[in-house]
């Protein structure tokens, strides 16, 4: 079975400092420049050989191989705490049973902590880049 040629885009929302601590990952691994625009949202794939989303993939990829740990690691109570209206919405890539992966771990974790997306997401993303939320 030969792997996938295009990757699905996972939309997150992030709180700030989680997102700079993204965008900084995605300079120093693939040299994307500005994460805001990076991805086309209304795009549904990718494909893979591109740098920013390389590295995208390999992230979702540690992060559902970790997600575990990161749960027992995340703040979801500080992330909780985060402005509504700042969370920013960005687009990570992946394979895509590994988007569908993360993305039943996300609800997962939003049914258990009885909270929306946005914390999840922060919350995960934080433990992963040992960031605040």
């Amino acid at each position: 079975m030969s792997a996938p040629s295009r990757y699905k885009l996972v939309g997150v929302y992030v709180s700030q400092p989680v997102f700079e601590a993204l965008a900084d990952y995605l300079h120093d691994e693939a040299g994307v420049v500005d994460l805001e625009t990076y991805f086309d949202p209304t795009a549904d794939s990718v494909p893979q050989g591109d740098p920013g989303a390389d590295a995208t993939a390999d992230l979702v990829t540690a992060v559902v191989d970790e997600f575990a740990a990161l749960y027992d690691d995340a703040s979801f109570d500080v992330a909780a705490t985060v402005e509504p209206d700042s969370f920013v919405l960005t687009h990570l890539a992946a394979p895509p049973q590994t988007a569908a992966s993360v993305r039943e771990r996300f609800q997962a974790a939003a049914t258990i902590q009885e909270t929306d997306h946005r914390e999840v997401h922060t919350a995960i993303l934080a433990a992963y880049f040992d960031v605040a939320p």
